[in-house]
């Protein structure tokens, strides 16, 4: 078996590494600080605090931290399974690959089409933020606000550009725009704990008022947070040394993100307190808490980075979806045409161009029907959630397969396996039961339309897969 840290893939049950073919992509090209840029920017960890915290609150309420800090237990599961898989598997497949080597074809494909969701809805979703940011911005220094759908276009333009381009500079734009994005929401906060003389909130800590209903609609709210966390799995064939780089990246990004948004959330809710409007009801509550702060100015700054931050995030889903495409192209799954790369800047030209026109479609229809960007945000991002969790659960069900398969079979990483998928099927029923209102009792029947359609496909081109095996 390849010792951890070279660039060859290694496979649990010992097929042909497929990086040895190729793909085309440039290899080696990130250090591990742009690897861990690729999960950071698709996250989009200085969006949470203005439009996720907020949708949270307005379901636990007090108990906000406490869902966040759950929340963060479970990705901490996810991550744990993840990082075990990228030790010995490196490649742009990310967890659709893991899944494939191990379960069926038909299960793998199931995580290949659930997987591509995610980030692409992820992508739309997150365009819809910065469509919000936009229109804020515009409103407060022009007193008017550019055509939806000249904005949308602009931000995929953008995005898709600089995926096709490079993804050495991708890496290295996404990773300063989330650093300053993020230290400038820091800044805040500790200012305005500072003011507060840094005394305890009982209610928050006692949980007032919070009720068991509505912790799980939260909870999956909460999961949108760290959505993306994995994503420098897909750059297995161009970080230095994946197999070590790549597991560290995963959990330190989940460990990092879990403490930055419980310390939000419990800030937040702490800040609003005495405040006319609710932390639920504002349009730019970073706004409020940098006022009384007594730092107003970064307010504004703090808007325009998450304005920078969405299209940081738009652009790392582009580059993690146009990989998981190349590789289902590369397993006969796609057409051949997506598991091309350019000669000269070594990316999937045809995937990144699919991708963004599929993104630029699912927000621009929304924004055409009078949706505004903060229902975009949250209606698309419920659905990439469903695709994220079905591939979590797919990946922990193959991971101790895998390590049997490699005579490495760990009782503990079995359990941690199976709890993984016990979280991840509690995820599912907390987004459907209780029966959320309209329009969000529709996300799951769209989710298994979607998927319906991915397996009708998969069905269509079986033949191509198996030849595929076999050469």
């Amino acid at each position: 078996m390849t010792k951890a840290g070279t660039q060859a893939e290694v496979y649990p049950l010992g097929r042909s590494s497929s990086s040895d073919k190729g793909y085309g992509l440039h290899k080696g090209v990130l250090s591990p600080m742009e690897t861990l840029a690729q999960s950071v920017s698709a996250m989009a960890p200085s969006t949470s605090p203005s439009l996720t915290i907020p949708l949270v609150f307005a379901l636990a309420g007090n108990g906000t931290w406490f869902v966040y800090l759950l929340t963060t237990l479970a990705v901490l599961l996810i991550g744990f399974c993840v990082s075990r898989f990228a030790r010995m598997s490196a490649s742009p497949g990310s967890l659709y690959t893991y899944t494939a080597d191990v379960l069926r074809p038909s299960l793998g494909a199931v995580a290949a089409w659930a997987l591509l969701l995610a980030y692409v809805a992820t992508g739309a979703s997150v365009a819809g933020g910065a469509l919000y940011y936009t229109n804020l911005l515009s409103g407060q220094f022009f007193s008017w606000t550019p055509p939806a759908l000249v904005t949308l276009a602009i931000v995929f333009l953008l995005a898709g550009a600089i995926a096709f381009r490079d993804v050495k500079l991708s890496a290295e734009l996404m990773l300063w725009i989330e650093v300053i994005s993020v230290s400038l929401i820091a800044i805040v906060l500790v200012l305005m704990l500072t003011r507060y003389g840094l005394r305890l909130d009982m209610n928050q800590l006692r949980l007032k008022g919070v009720t068991i209903s509505g912790l799980g609609p939260a909870l999956v709210l909460a999961m949108f947070s760290f959505v993306g966390f994995e994503s420098a799995t897909t750059l297995g064939a161009e970080a230095r040394e994946p197999l070590k780089t790549i597991p560290r990246a995963v959990i330190q990004v989940a460990i990092l993100a879990g403490v930055f948004f419980v310390l939000c959330a419990y800030s937040e809710v702490l800040g609003f307190q005495g405040e006319t409007g609710k932390l639920s009801d504002t349009t730019s509550p970073l706004h409020v808490l940098s006022r009384k702060a007594g730092v107003s100015p970064l307010g504004t700054a703090i808007d325009f980075g998450a304005l920078v931050s969405m299209l940081a995030c738009v652009l790392a889903c582009t580059t993690a979806a146009a990989r998981v495409l190349l590789r289902m192209s590369h397993s006969g799954l796609m057409p051949d045409l997506f598991g091309r790369t350019h000669r000269r800047f070594g990316t999937p030209g045809a995937a990144v161009v699919l991708t963004c026109v599929v993104m630029f479609a699912a927000a621009a229809e929304l924004a055409r029907r009078g949706v505004d960007g903060t229902d975009i945000y949250s209606w698309i991002g419920s659905i990439s959630v469903f695709g994220f969790l079905t591939a979590y659960a797919l990946m922990a069900i193959a991971l101790p397969f895998a390590r049997k398969a490699l005579g490495q079979h760990s009782y503990l990483i079995t359990a941690v396996s199976g709890l993984t998928v016990l979280v991840m099927i509690a995820g599912v029923v907390g987004s459907i039961y209780p029966v959320p209102p309209a329009p969000a009792v529709w996300f799951p029947y769209i989710y298994l339309g979607y998927m319906a359609l991915g397996m009708a496909w998969f069905l269509i081109r079986r033949k191509a897969i198996r030849a595929r095996k076999r050469s």
